[in-house]
């Protein structure tokens, strides 16, 4: 990130932190983002059970799922994860579809489109999905020939030492945000957690996606052997995407708590406003 200042008079110096191509590709993955959960949950809609495996028909053992039993002259949703069972009724298994009780996975004002159509939902996933990994192919190579990911992302080694991480982890859990010359660049926690979002869960996420595809499995089928079949492939392209969505609702909650206009301004003008005193200021 550059660190250009533009307010040194006001005593809250500006920098200028995000470049055009990152703030694009940032709002771009989040659009896409948000279409491929709500349009993924639709997917999955269609059979609300997981397996591990190369197999997942109606008899086989599933790892999570979801079903509406009747119980009396009463109908309840249930979400079985592994030998646990919980009561969902009104979210997961059973919801409301036009004031009437519907057996589904995801409730309708969750998914896209809002009503059971498979085929509606693949197209609108898959379409946001090449979008999503063009993006994402164009920020990984400015990252590179930028060196974006080596200046801003990668730790130093002193920073990866656990009395430093743990330092950190206390300052968060405190709400305690940099302040001065240390809010110039990002902190440890944010380095790792972007690292392994970048690194690992995208790339993750494209590859299972890719297993799951039988078009794609005639071009590489080695990934079939890679994530022990098209069945274990859909169970952890699941599983990544919540855990993507779990960052995001983390990542918005440190952008409110540490300065939303600051941090909404930077992913926008590219300008950060960096906190010299009492005021809580950081960069998410």
């Amino acid at each position: 990130m550059a660190t250009i200042d533009a307010g040194v008079a006001t005593g809250r110096p500006v920098i200028y932190r995000h470049s055009l191509l990152v703030r694009l590709s940032h709002w771009i993955n989040v659009f896409c983002m948000t279409v491929l959960l709500f349009s993924g949950l639709q997917i999955f809609n269609a059979h609300p059970s997981l397996y591990w495996g190369q197999y997942g028909a109606d008899n086989d053992p599933s790892f999570i799922s979801m079903e509406a039993v009747q119980d009396g002259d009463r109908a309840e949703g249930l979400t079985h994860v592994g030998s646990l069972t919980f009561n969902t009724t009104g979210f997961l298994g059973l919801s409301e579809v036009d004031g009437e009780a519907t057996e589904r996975g995801f409730p309708d004002w969750l998914t896209i489109p809002s009503y059971q159509d498979l085929a509606s939902g693949r197209r609108w996933h898959f379409f946001f999905a090449w979008l999503f990994v063009i993006n994402g192919f164009i920020y990984l190579a400015y990252g590179l020939f930028s060196r974006h990911f080596r200046r801003d992302l990668l730790p130093a080694r002193g920073e990866l030492m656990p009395a430093h991480i743990g330092h950190e982890i206390v300052n968060h859990a405190r709400l305690r945000f940099p302040k001065g010359p240390e809010a110039r660049h990002y902190n440890t926690l944010q380095k790792l957690t972007y690292v392994a979002v970048i690194f690992l869960l995208l790339p993750l996420m494209i590859l299972t996606g890719l297993t799951m595809s039988p078009g794609f499995n005639a071009v590489a089928p080695w990934l079939l052997d890679v994530f022990g079949g098209r069945q274990s492939a859909r169970t952890i392209h699941f599983l990544t995407a919540f855990s993507l969505t779990a960052f995001v609702v983390v990542h918005v909650a440190m952008v409110i708590l540490s300065g939303v206009f600051n941090n909404l301004r930077s992913m926008i003008t590219g300008y950060y406003a960096i906190d010299q005193g009492d005021t809580k200021g950081d960069k998410q």
